[in-house]
């Protein structure tokens, strides 16, 4: 079968390539892909291994064999999956505790810009407790997991102020609840009662520095590839507040129950996935770099040909 793996001589540092067709364990079923997302996190990923590496986790598509154990979706049943790697592909094996059933109506491509992204939103809302009426900063916003933490933010009443640097992403973010969007965390109006940063370098201390004195600050991503500095001495903001590194697979809920709710989320209306790229899987490269240009809106979907 044919699969997108890493190319170290490429001018995107992927290639289409014809690999083994995936052995299924027993707690596993078999998925014919049928779109898949492509994430920046995967983009650091691909520049750190080896050739032929096969990348990426979130998928969607249709069961040709069910799980051998019993468990998990029957044959012909359109699904939604977060694979541990190698979804894009023609097919992939996936334990059954990964995998969601999709609403009758729901597009795959829809479908596949929910796992990584809505997983970490979602899980999100959970690390930061109630935001109902709470002050909260989010920096990156204009990315998937920003998109979707808005929405679901803003449906607990958060009062959020969002940080994106795209007069037309503000306003998409501004239509999906945000209170206010402003270019850069410098900007932002405190105090805060919570923030969130998922760029690192000097966003993250000034958005510690725009908290209340108990306010909290969740640290779940480094995109600009600098880690961040505290002055111990600087005293504004949360000088008596807390810091927690949020990793979204660390839950105590699983993974199939999380794309079941974004599912029902996302067909009730009350979740926009926001798909800023879709294209034929032969594009994957385009993709890769047009989401390390920032010119990806939300998320990048490519669609499986055979």
């Amino acid at each position: 079968m044919k699969a997108i793996v890493t190319d170290g001589e490429g001018p995107t540092g992927v290639r289409l390539d014809e690999v083994e067709e995936p052995r299924a364990a027993a707690d596993e079923a078999l998925i014919a892909v049928e779109a898949f997302s492509v994430n920046r996190g995967e983009t650091f990923q691909i520049e750190s291994r080896p050739a032929g590496f096969r990348p990426g986790k979130d998928l969607a598509g249709v069961v040709v064999r069910a799980a051998a154990d019993g468990s998990g979706p029957a044959v012909g049943e359109r699904v939604v999956a977060h694979a541990t790697g190698g979804s894009w592909a023609e097919r992939v094996a996936v334990t059954t505790d990964r995998i969601a059933p999709l609403t009758v109506g729901l597009a795959a491509t829809t479908a596949a810009a929910l796992p990584l992204a809505g997983l970490t939103a979602l899980r999100l809302t959970r690390a930061t407790g109630p935001l109902a009426s709470r002050r909260v900063l989010l920096t990156g916003a204009s990315g998937g997991v920003g998109h979707y933490f808005v929405e679901l933010a803003a449906a607990q009443g958060a009062d959020l102020t969002a940080v994106s640097a795209s007069g037309e992403r503000a306003e998409r973010l501004l239509a999906l609840g945000a209170t206010q969007v402003v270019a850069d965390v410098e900007e932002a109006e405190g105090p805060f009662d919570l923030a969130l940063d998922s760029v690192g370098a000097t966003s993250t201390p000034a958005a510690f520095a725009r908290l209340t004195p108990e306010g909290a600050l969740v640290w779940f991503g480094q995109a600009s590839r600098v880690a961040p500095s505290f002055d111990f001495f600087d005293w504004r903001g949360a000088f008596n507040g807390t810091i927690r590194r949020f990793h979204y697979e660390e839950s105590d809920v699983s993974v199939a129950t999380d794309l079941a709710t974004l599912v029902r989320l996302t067909a009730g209306g009350r979740l926009h996935p926001e798909m800023g790229w879709t294209a034929d899987w032969t594009r994957t490269g385009e993709a890769l770099t047009a989401l390390l240009a920032r010119e990806v809106r939300g998320n990048a979907v490519l669609t499986v040909t055979t």
